[in-house]
């Protein structure tokens, strides 16, 4: 079965979309000792809430642990995930953050692929689920972001 992207949808009025991020994902399906519980707990009320989206970055992160396409696409489903499309406005606000993040000392080695996941939830109007806060609230203030003991 082949990776449907679908285009950003509209949402309907009073919805909450919320962008989960590849940690929280790969606590789940390693069992983290220490995150395991947090991301479960907390991908759930996301899906009570609302939406549950997912991009191509994130896909990509998660499939490491899978040796079939198949397999990883019966573990994160499409019918629980909507798999969006990056949009393009979010490539450029993704490329203004890690230019500022670079100015101010950044390491070389901190992937692109953070920030853009952060633009593309900011972007879109998205909530964004991650245990990594601390950066995409520094680059994206106004990004509504759920993090362990900083929910907001």
């Amino acid at each position: 079965m082949a990776t449907e992207l679908r285009p950003v949808p509209d949402r309907p009025q009073g919805t909450v979309a919320t962008l989960v991020d590849s940690n929280v994902l790969l606590d789940i399906l390693t069992d983290d000792p220490t995150w395991s519980q947090w991301s479960g707990t907390a991908l759930a009320a996301a899906r009570d809430a609302g939406t549950l989206v997912i991009n191509p970055i994130i896909y990509a992160e998660v499939s490491v642990r899978f040796t079939r396409m198949e397999d990883l696409d019966e573990t994160v489903p499409a019918t629980d995930f909507l798999r969006e499309e990056l949009p393009y406005a979010a490539g450029f606000l993704a490329g203004k953050a890690y230019l500022m993040y670079r100015r101010q000392g950044g390491r070389k080695d901190s992937p692109l692929a953070d920030f853009y996941i952060g633009a593309h939830a900011a972007v879109c109007g998205h909530q964004l689920l991650t245990r990594d806060a601390a950066r995409y609230r520094t680059y994206f203030p106004r990004l509504t972001v759920i993090a362990p003991g900083q929910e907001s």
